[in-house]
């Protein structure tokens, strides 16, 4: 008899991702994984994380969903074993608001500077202050 989400135990994200940051991997159609750490937030379902739209991440995901998380450190070196997970793209303008106000609850004045440099790195890179932005929602497996 197949194991049904709901019959899983709950993962305990304070516990199994302790810090800010989380590492991602992402596969390419080669089965190559491209890791990249995340600022992310949890709802105690699953973990989230902002991106931008035209990313390699976001395409690799809508090809394959399927992903590897481990915590990590801000420079993306693991604080732990990575788990499997499945990965959903988040583009409406409420699911991006709600994730956005978990963050900012999560994080307060830190987020908001996080924000600020990523905003102040696009402009000197000749890009708008504002790429289109994506949430990826990722539940654990």
């Amino acid at each position: 008899m197949a194991t049904q989400a709901s019959d899983r135990p709950a993962v305990d994200f304070k516990t199994r991702f302790p810090g800010r940051f989380i590492s991602v991997a992402t596969f390419k159609r080669d089965g190559t994984a491209v890791v990249t750490p995340l600022l992310s937030v949890s709802d105690g379902r699953r973990l989230y994380a902002f991106t931008d739209l035209h990313s390699g991440k976001i395409k690799r995901i809508r090809r394959d969903p399927r992903v590897l998380l481990a915590p990590c450190w801000p420079g993306g070196k693991l604080r732990g074993a990575p788990i499997e997970g499945r990965a959903e793209i988040l583009t409406d303008g409420a699911d991006l608001l709600r994730v956005q106000h978990l963050m900012l609850d999560q994080y307060k004045l830190m987020y908001r500077f996080v924000l600020l440099g990523y905003r102040l790195r696009r402009r000197l890179r000749g890009q708008s202050a504002y790429a289109d932005a994506a949430a990826l929602a990722i539940a654990v497996e």
